[in-house]
């Protein structure tokens, strides 16, 4: 059932955009259109793949054809932004987008970067897997969010 700016109660990317379920750094960027945020650290690990985002639509909507056009327009910008962030300040050498949608019924965009040395056979979608990417705690994520809100001010 539809809750406050058409959020949905038991969805979890909502849940987690109305400030019920914590993220470790918080929200890189919210607006009234768009979220973005770390991914969490699952429970059993100590560490996430550093540089893990996850940016989603505020409106709860199931896929891509669902957002209207200036939902698209916010969307494809602040995956650009942050994409020249996790470049600029985290040094990716290459950042990945994924929209997968396979157990969460909101629109969420995977953006994950592959940095310097990643072997090929971890390339895409498996990027994440790679045992010496960067990884961290809740406190690493926090400087780097804290680094990629700072780029996007900069940025305007």
């Amino acid at each position: 059932m539809p809750s406050a700016a058409g959020k949905v109660g038991d969805c979890f990317v909502c849940r987690k955009q109305l400030g019920e379920i914590a993220i470790p750094g918080g929200a890189i960027y919210k607006d009234e259109l768009v979220y973005a945020g770390h991914v969490q650290i699952l429970e059993g690990n100590s560490t996430a793949y550093l540089g893990y985002l996850m940016v989603e639509p505020q409106r709860h909507i199931p896929g891509l054809g669902d957002l209207n056009d200036e939902e698209a327009q916010a969307l494809g910008r602040l995956v650009a932004r942050l994409s020249r962030a996790l470049k600029s300040t985290e040094r990716a050498e290459h950042v990945y987008a994924f929209v997968l949608g396979h157990h969460v019924p909101h629109l969420h965009i995977h953006l994950v970067p592959r940095y310097p040395g990643a072997p090929r056979k971890y390339w895409g979608v498996h990027v994440d897997e790679w045992p010496e990417a960067p990884r961290g705690g809740s406190g690493e994520i926090k400087a780097m969010c804290g680094r990629l809100r700072a780029y996007l001010g900069k940025e305007g």
